[in-house]
């Protein structure tokens, strides 16, 4: 697969959410999306546990690797091992607001430095033979973002680097919590798709606020010219991951029928029995589950089973069950219902 298409739509990387369970419960539901990992940083993932840090399924690919830094020979010993242990790609984040990568010089604040986030994926992109790519922000803080995202590209691109992802909001490292950071800067598209048509040589995709299909279809039409090479989705993934089974479809264009959420479970099955042999509790893996039903009858029956018995020692397969019997119930219960309105 390459890059281009991988990118045509992918799951971004979210701290604490996008963990190897929650991406192999998104490859459940789409062969085709590129998942990334949570952000790990290089040093961690010389000196800390990797298997715990970088141990992921098969059934994950393609999947991204993650990495967050700012010393370029860290970073290119992190790429390799990440390159080692089978990952499709490597990301260098250049965009989380959050206070520990400010005081570690490395995330959205990275943005000020571009010349130095090019020596880092120079570093990356020497060290392994995967795509070595890019996730960042139009600016932070009081930059002008017309000048500091084509700064941070170009600087990058003029390494061998031609693949970003962007993020269409600044990032406020003072003023602004994490959180606020995802909402409260506003969004410009029209910058992200003006870099694309100055560098249409570079693979471009963009990310931020997208919250159905539907916007993401829109963003990758050329209707003023200009064919954005990608979307990432976000929380709308990881809220609504219904949405994740027509990925495939509308998407990537494929002739294959959309996954439902029975059927995603059903797929998803195995590994969870995996993990749960392994020692996993049955919640590590539930919890990426919880919007899974979310607009059906029954989702909140589905919902509560899973967060009070997925969580008891020893909650097994049979819990997923019962939350599944739970929507299948109250969706028969409204069929029925409707029958008797027509009747009358």
């Amino acid at each position: 697969m390459s890059i281009n298409q991988a990118h045509r739509l992918s799951v971004a990387p979210m701290m604490d959410w996008t963990d190897r369970n929650c991406r192999a419960f998104h490859r459940a539901l789409s062969a085709r999306a590129l998942l990334y990992t949570e952000m790990v940083t290089a040093p961690a993932v010389i000196h800390g546990d990797r298997d715990r840090l970088l141990g992921f399924d098969a059934v994950e690919h393609p999947v991204a690797l993650q990495l967050g830094g700012s010393d370029p020979a860290q970073l290119a010993e992190a790429a390799k091992i990440g390159e080692a242990y089978g990952y499709d790609e490597i990301n260098l984040n250049v965009g989380c607001p959050s206070d520990r990568v400010q005081s570690g010089r490395f995330g959205a604040c990275l943005m000020r430095e571009p010349e130095l986030v090019a020596d880092c994926m120079a570093a990356i992109r020497e060290a392994v033979s995967v795509p070595a790519t890019v996730k960042c922000r139009i600016g932070v803080d009081d930059q002008d973002p017309e000048v500091s995202l084509f700064a941070t590209v170009d600087a990058s691109a003029a390494v061998g680097i031609d693949s970003f992802v962007v993020h269409a909001r600044k990032a406020w490292l003072k003023g602004l919590s994490p959180k606020e950071n995802r909402d409260v800067p506003p969004l410009d598209y029209g910058l992200v798709r003006r870099l694309k048509r100055e560098r249409p040589h570079l693979t471009i995709c963009i990310n931020g606020g997208i919250g159905d299909l539907d916007q993401a279809e829109a963003h990758l039409k050329a209707d003023d010219g200009v064919q954005l090479d990608g979307v990432m989705l976000g929380r709308a993934a990881y809220h609504e991951p219904a949405l994740m089974g027509q990925v495939d479809r509308r998407i990537f264009g494929e002739a294959t029928p959309d996954v439902d959420v029975f059927e995603a479970l059903e797929r998803y099955r195995p590994y969870m029995a995996a993990r749960l042999d392994e020692g996993a509790n049955l919640a590590s893996m539930t919890r990426h589950m919880l919007g899974l039903m979310h607009g059906r009858a029954g989702a909140r029956a589905f919902r509560r089973i899973l967060t009070v018995e997925g969580v008891k020692p020893g909650a097994g397969l049979e819990a997923v069950d019962r939350a599944v019997e739970a929507v299948r119930e109250a969706e028969a219960r409204r069929a029925r219902l409707g029958e008797t309105d027509e009747a009358a």
